[in-house]
């Protein structure tokens, strides 16, 4: 029951600060604005260990890599920690494989990212189309967006399906070539 515990909280703080440094990164990368209640909570968030490292780590062509690097570094201690607390003994081939899930569980949390903010935008456009959210959520989704929506144009000139596609396409991606990539690493270091 402690160790249920135990695995809760870690879970929750860990996917906070690793959420809120990939998210940061995304943001950055799709130049999304930051002059609203979820960027100001992102870089709150993150400022604590994203500031510092910048310092070590500037950006670079516009990627803000202290960012990732935070979120790469709490994924590795998040399931390091899950993995000690389950009794696993630290060895080299544990922290190579822990290292790979690491990067695969990132590229997880960024479609994940994806999908909420495919599914946000589509049900504010409907309620709220100039909330204080719109500008954010447009910036990460429109580089996905607006290929399909060239090429299917809204049904009847009001029915979008571009989102529904985005969303199935990056279901898709999670259940086929990233799970594939876990089933790989974890044979690999077995």
């Amino acid at each position: 029951m402690l160790t249920d515990a135990l695995r809760f909280l870690i879970n929750i703080v860990f996917a906070l600060i690793v959420y809120s440094a990939l998210l940061r990164f995304i943001m950055q990368w799709l130049r999304a604005p930051f002059r609203n209640p979820l960027g100001q909570a992102v870089a709150a968030l993150t400022d604590w260990a994203v500031k510092p490292l910048r310092k070590i780590l500037p950006g670079f062509r516009g990627l803000d890599w202290a960012s990732l690097i935070v979120a790469l570094l709490a994924q590795l201690l998040w399931l390091l920690s899950l993995a000690m607390l389950g009794g696993a003994a630290i060895s080299g081939p544990l922290a190579g494989a822990l290292a790979a899930l690491a990067v695969i569980e990132l590229l997880k949390a960024a479609l994940w990212i994806l999908i909420v903010a495919v599914f946000l935008q589509a049900l504010l456009s409907w309620v709220a189309p100039d909330g204080p959210l719109a500008g954010v959520l447009n910036a990460l989704t429109f580089r996905f967006l607006a290929p399909i929506r060239r090429a299917i144009p809204p049904l009847g000139g009001v029915l979008d399906l571009s989102p529904l596609i985005v969303i199935v396409v990056a279901q898709l991606l999670l259940m086929l070539p990233v799970a594939w990539l876990e089933q790989a690493v974890g044979q690999l270091f077995r």
